[in-house]
C-alpha cells in the first residue's frame, strides 16, 4: 500500500491515447482516469491540470512554465510518443516533476512508412495516382526508377535511422549515413565525413533527427541545392528540419524529383482541422498528417510503455528512462519504509538527510542517490517503528534545498 491512496490519485489522458495505457493503469489500481480525444485549449488545459496528479500527453499539447504553474499537485508527466519537446523540461526539472516518452515503441512502423514512400516517389506514384482519379492514362517510364542499386542517405542514424538501413539494404540499396554522433553502421551502410556529402550523393534522402536548435532548417535552400534532379526528399523527423519555402521553389523548377512530408512546423491540433503548408498541389508530392507513428501496434506498445514507466514512478519511485529527474533503478526491500527526496544539486543535502535519520534513530536497510547538473535525487528504505512517517517527511522537507518529499510507503 502506498501512502497515498491510489483511489485519489487523479490522472488525465489527452489526444486520444490508446486504450493499452488505461488498461495498464487499471490493472494496478488506478481508477480516477479521465480520457479526452484531442487536445485542449490553454484555458481549457489550465482549469483541467489543476487537481491532476499525472498527465498524459501526445505532440499537441504544450506543457510550457504557464501550465506547469497551474498544475500545483502534479508529480509526474507521460509522453505517449517518441518526443518530450512538448514539455518545459528544465520548468519540469525546477518542480521535481519526472517526465518519461516512448522513444522506440514506434521505430518499426515510421520505418516501413519510409520504405513505402521511397517506392512511391521514385515510381512517381502521387502524380500517376492523381491524373488516374481524373480519368487521365499516365502511362509512362521516364524518371521513374527501382530502389536496387540507388544510393540512401540517411541523416540521423537512431533507432529509427538505423532500421530504415536495414530495410533498405534487404531491398538493395547502398546506404550511406550522417550523424552528429559516431554510431556502429549495421550491414553495409557507410558513414560520411558531412551532411553536404550526403546530400550530394544520395538519390534518396530520409531525415530522422530530434527538433533542436542545431536541427532548425537543417536542409535549406543551400543542401537542396546539392541533390541531384532524380533525388527525393523524405521527412519524418520534425517540421522545424525543413526549409519548405526553399524545398517548394526546388520541387516546382523540377530541380528534384520529389518528396515525401509527414511533419510540419504548424499542425493542427485536431483531426479534421484545417491544414495548410507551401507543399500543396505539387508534383509528385506525398503529404501526411503525422501520422509515421500512426499504426495499431504502435500505439498500443506506446500505451502499454509510457503507464508501465508511470505506475513504476508512482509505486516504487524508479525513474529509469525519466527526462527531468536522475535515473534510478530501485529494489524491493521487503518490510521496509520507503520515502522520495528531491532536492537542487547543492552541497550537503545528503549530510543533512543523515543526520535528521541518525537523529532519529532510524536504521536505513538502503540508500540510493543519484544527480544531475541541477537536481539531486535521494530514495531512502528504513525500518523504524519510533517516528511517523509524516513526521519525517515533515523533517526532510525542512531541508534547504528540498524540491519536494514523498512518503512512498
Amino acid at each position: 500500500m502506498t501512502s497515498y491512496p491510489k483511489n485519489k490519485i487523479k490522472i488525465l489522458l489527452l489526444e486520444g491515447i490508446n486504450d493499452s495505457a488505461i488498461e495498464v493503469l487499471q490493472e494496478k489500481g488506478y481508477a480516477q482516469i479521465t480520457c479526452m480525444k484531442g487536445a485542449l485549449s490553454n484555458d481549457e488545459l489550465y482549469e483541467a491540470i489543476k487537481d491532476v496528479h499525472i498527465i498524459g500527453i501526445r505532440s499537441k499539447t504544450q506543457l510550457d512554465a504557464l501550465a506547469l504553474a497551474k498544475a500545483e499537485k502534479l508529480m509526474v508527466i507521460g509522453c505517449y510518443c517518441i518526443g518530450t519537446n512538448q514539455v518545459d523540461l528544465k520548468e519540469a526539472q525546477r518542480k521535481g516533476i519526472a517526465i518519461f516518452n516512448a522513444p522506440y515503441s514506434n521505430t518499426r512502423s515510421v520505418a516501413e512508412l519510409v520504405i513505402s514512400n521511397m517506392i512511391q516517389l521514385v515510381r512517381q506514384i502521387p502524380e500517376k495516382n492523381k491524373q488516374a482519379h481524373i480519368g487521365v492514362w499516365l502511362k509512362e517510364s521516364k524518371n521513374c526508377f527501382e530502389l536496387r542499386g540507388k544510393t540512401l542517405g540517411i541523416i540521423g542514424y537512431g533507432h529509427i535511422g538505423s532500421q530504415v538501413s536495414v530495410l533498405a539494404e534487404s531491398m538493395g540499396l547502398d546506404v550511406i549515413y550522417y550523424d552528429v554522433m559516431t554510431k556502429l553502421p549495421l550491414g553495409n551502410a557507410r558513414v560520411v565525413k558531412s551532411i553536404d556529402e550526403l546530400m550530394q550523393k544520395s538519390d534518396i534522402i530520409t531525415i530522422h533527427v530530434p527538433e533542436n536548435n542545431s536541427t532548425e532548417l537543417l536542409i535549406n535552400q543551400a543542401r537542396i541545392s546539392l541533390m541531384k534532379t532524380t533525388a527525393v526528399l523524405i521527412n519524418y523527423a520534425r517540421g522545424s528540419v525543413v526549409d519548405l519555402e526553399a524545398l517548394k521553389i526546388a520541387l516546382n523548377e523540377k530541380r528534384i524529383l520529389g518528396a515525401a512530408i509527414d511533419v510540419f512546423p504548424v499542425e493542427p491540433k485536431s483531426k479534421g482541422d484545417t491544414f495548410a503548408t507551401p507543399l500543396q498541389n505539387i508534383e509528385n508530392v506525398i503529404l501526411t498528417p503525422h501520422i509515421g507513428g500512426s499504426t495499431e501496434e504502435a500505439q498500443a506498445h506506446i500505451g502499454a510503455d509510457v503507464s508501465s514507466k508511470l505506475v513504476s514512478f508512482i509505486d516504487t519511485g524508479n525513474t529509469m528512462g525519466s527526462h527531468s529527474l536522475p535515473e534510478i533503478n530501485l529494489p524491493t526491500q521487503e518490510g521496509a519504509k520507503r520515502i522520495l527526496h528531491i532536492h537542487q544539486n547543492i552541497p550537503g543535502i545528503l549530510s543533512a538527510i543523515n543526520t535528521i535519520m541518525s537523529k532519529n534513530n532510524i536504521n536505513i536497510v538502503g540508500q540510493y542517490l543519484a544527480t544531475n547538473t541541477e537536481i539531486g535525487y535521494v530514495v531512502l528504505d528504513f525500518k523504524s517503528d519510533i517516528i511517523e512517517t509524516e513526521h519525517l517527511q515533515q523533517e526532510l522537507a525542512s531541508i534547504q534545498g528540498t524540491i519536494r518529499t514523498r512518503v512512498l510507503y
